[in-house]
């Protein structure tokens, strides 16, 4: 007769350990951040957030996730759509802090955004031409716009 030696192992978290995160359904963690669940599974979708655990079939968050959606929730503040965002959050090695992640990001989009600063200083001077035309016509009034003065 043989005898085979077996050992089993388990591993337990305790409420009272650290190692324990309080895991949020779906519209827990949508209503903290102030989205739909359905962004949250969007974002899941598209690899902004990683896919959560299942416990049943039911998504569980961590209370991070809750950070990361606000971060993401900064980036769409700054106007920063979602290819940017991505690379914002997996787009440089884990250890690459904060500032340093931000600061190429930034600097592309002020310039971004300087061009859509002048675009529209430039539609407001048209706009304020045209307040002050005095042409008869519609076809006099596009070449006296052209010209940027107004006659008549």
């Amino acid at each position: 007769m043989r005898f085979y030696k077996l050992s089993v192992s388990f591993k337990v978290h305790f409420k009272s350990s650290g190692d324990f995160m309080e895991e949020l359904p779906i519209g827990e963690v949508a209503r903290q951040a102030g989205i739909r669940p359905s962004a949250l599974r969007y974002y899941e979708s598209i690899g902004l957030l990683p896919a959560p655990k299942r416990v049943n079939g039911r998504r569980r968050y961590d209370t991070g996730t809750v950070q990361m959606l606000r971060v993401v929730q900064l980036a769409q503040h700054a106007g920063f759509t979602v290819a940017e965002i991505q690379t914002l959050l997996h787009g440089f090695a884990p250890d690459t802090p904060p500032a340093d992640r931000w600061r190429p990001l930034a600097r592309q989009k002020l310039g971004e955004l300087d061009a859509v600063i002048a675009h529209a200083q430039q539609m407001k001077r048209v706009l304020e031409t045209g307040l002050n035309c005095g042409c008869l016509r519609l076809e006099d009034c596009a070449i006296v716009l052209e010209q940027g003065c107004c006659e008549g």
